[in-house]
Order: structure tokens, then C-alpha cells, then sequence
């Protein structure tokens, strides 16, 4: 419990840096102290997140959702649908809130309903991370076949999600010479 406390004091300190730091850029100046410290990084995050991983699956052509580099690996439709569905659990659990009901997407689905899928998803996720607060952090919910974890962890995991699905977004754009949106130049 010590240790996973300690996880969680650096995951906010860092993402309390990045939101600031974001801020700054903007406003010039730095966030005050917030009450819910986990809750507003979440809420600072899902912007970019759902900008960067979006514009990742828009840009990529439609005759390239069933690539995948090798063999082992997910094509770039499963890891769409993956997004979605991961997104709508994390965040459910994450703000204590239903989970929508939507269909599963599936890989094979046509790129404009998964793109679909995942906006719908981002846009679940910040409607269920504007309600939440760190009260219930510590609260045990069910992840992934059952298995029980701290909510603080399944944050945890969201925000660990978010980079983890555009950095993989990024690399099979790049795999086909496409630039992903966060290496573009600013206009």
C-alpha cells in the first residue's frame, strides 16, 4: 500500500507538471493548488489525449486499418477498437460512473465508424471525469477478468493508456510514412 502511495504522489506530480506546464504556455501563469489533484490531471489530460490518438486514426489511410508490422502484431483497426473499449471501461471505473452502451467496435468495422467509436469514447470520458473527485481512490474496483485493483490504479492505467495507444498509433503511421500529429510543426 506504501508503495503504490508513493506511485501515485509521483504519477500527480507529474502530471500536475504537465498540466501546468501546458497552462503556462497559454496563460503565462500557474495553476493554483487543486482540491482533486488525480481528477484535474485526468481532466487536463483527455484533451490532448483525445487530439493527438484521433487525429493519429484520422490520418491514416482506410486501406491501411488492417496493417500491422508483423505478424504477432494487432492491425492498426484492432488497436482503434481497442481504444474505444478501453476508454469506456477506464473511465467508467475511474469516475465511478456506468459505462455507456454502445456496440463493440471491431476491427474489421470501416475506419469512419471507428474513428467514430473512439471521438465517442473521448467524449464518454470526459463527460465521466468532470463528475469524478479523489475521494474514492482508494476504493477496490474490478478490472480486466475480475481481478480487483485500487480505482487510483485503474488512473493509473487511463493515463498510462492514453500515451501508450498514440505512441503506438504514432509508430504504425510512421511505419507508412506518415507523420504522426504530435511531430507536426506548429501553425
Amino acid at each position: 500500500m506504501k508503495r503504490l502511495s508513493v506511485i501515485v504522489c509521483v504519477f500527480v506530480g507529474s502530471m500536475l507538471a504537465s498540466a501546468q506546464t501546458s497552462t503556462l504556455a497559454k496563460n503565462e501563469t500557474p495553476q493554483a493548488p487543486a482540491k482533486d489533484p488525480v481528477a484535474t490531471s485526468l481532466r487536463g489530460m483527455v484533451s490532448r489525449s483525445q487530439t493527438d490518438t484521433v487525429g493519429a486514426l484520422e490520418a491514416m489511410p482506410a486501406d491501411k486499418y488492417s496493417y500491422k508490422p508483423t505478424p504477432e502484431q494487432v492491425t492498426f483497426g484492432h488497436l482503434a477498437a481497442h481504444i474505444a473499449e478501453a476508454n469506456n471501461l477506464l473511465c467508467s471505473k475511474v469516475a465511478d460512473v456506468a459505462a455507456p452502451k454502445v456496440e463493440e467496435a471491431k476491427e474489421t468495422d470501416p475506419k469512419d465508424q471507428l474513428v467514430a467509436a473512439v471521438k465517442a469514447s473521448y467524449a464518454f470520458c470526459s463527460e465521466a471525469l468532470s463528475q469524478m473527485d479523489d475521494s474514492k481512490l482508494g476504493d477496490s474496483v474490478e478490472l480486466f477478468g475480475g481481478r480487483k485493483f485500487l480505482r487510483a490504479a485503474a488512473a493509473l492505467r487511463l493515463a498510462g493508456g492514453w500515451a501508450d495507444h498514440y505512441a503506438a498509433a504514432a509508430m504504425y503511421l510512421r511505419l507508412n510514412g506518415i507523420l504522426p500529429p504530435s511531430a507536426k510543426p506548429k501553425e
